[in-house]
């Protein structure tokens, strides 16, 4: 088990959001010059919003990396559930237009079928990600990895291969609220880099818990219990 990196603290949003931008396109960047490519993995919602817009600008050779969502709802892009929505209206702007963005949904006839479809697209694309941005909810969830789901001890086994599995509605009315696609623990394991961005005091409080919890039911805990190299920003501002 690895100890987890000190939480680091920014002002500002914007600051906070212009120092998780620079490091995501520095790993990318690097990458490309490496490899010949790169691969970024983030969320949806509003959260990563002002680092998209930030990193959309940055010079790098766009039409070499691909980014795909780290979970997504079952639904397709013309819902406003659909986090791909805000990839491709913030993220893939400005100089990230040249991007190609790797969807998670896919019109198949079941939610585990397209997560079978996304893995392999990922794997098409190399299998590893080169960059992860993750968000956390207010019950401790990253990705799509909730608490009480029935799929989240099988996201949270550090020893599986890295894929997308399909998320069920969640028992007795919790959540997930619909059908979701998330990667697993063992994506995070592989990647080379990757930026926990936390806002909020709540938010702050709720990850110096969850990091004490078990890693076989808490995902912020099985991060740091699998050797994940996450790295956690933080500002007060919401």
């Amino acid at each position: 088990m690895s100890e987890p990196r000190p939480v680091e603290t920014f002002p500002t949003v914007e600051t906070w959001a212009e120092a998780i931008a620079a490091r995501l396109s520095e790993t990318l960047g690097a990458a490309v010059r490496e490899n010949g490519r790169a691969l970024f993995a983030g969320p949806g919602g509003s959260t990563p919003a002002p680092v998209y817009r930030r990193l959309a600008a940055t010079d790098l050779d766009w039409s070499k990396i691909a980014a795909t969502l780290v979970d997504e709802r079952y639904v397709p892009e013309t819902s406003p559930e659909s986090n791909a929505r805000l990839i491709r209206d913030v993220l893939l702007q400005d100089k990230a237009a040249a991007a190609r963005f790797i969807p998670l949904y896919t019109p198949e006839v079941t939610v585990d079928r397209a997560g079978i479809v996304a893995a392999k697209a990922l794997a098409d694309a190399g299998g590893r990600f080169d960059a992860v941005l993750l968000g956390m909810g207010e019950d401790g969830h990253i990705c799509s990895m909730f608490p009480n789901s029935p799929t989240l001890k099988t996201l949270l086994t550090p020893t599986l291969k890295p894929t997308v599995l399909g998320v069920p509605h969640g028992r007795d009315g919790a959540a997930p609220t619909i059908e979701r696609l998330s990667i697993n623990l063992a994506y995070l394991m592989s990647a080379g880099r990757v930026i926990l961005g936390l806002k909020g005091a709540v938010k702050r409080r709720i990850f110096e818990e969850q990091a004490q919890g078990d890693p076989r039911i808490q995902p912020i805990a099985a991060l740091i219990a699998a050797g994940v190299p996450l790295e956690v920003l933080y500002t007060e501002a919401s």
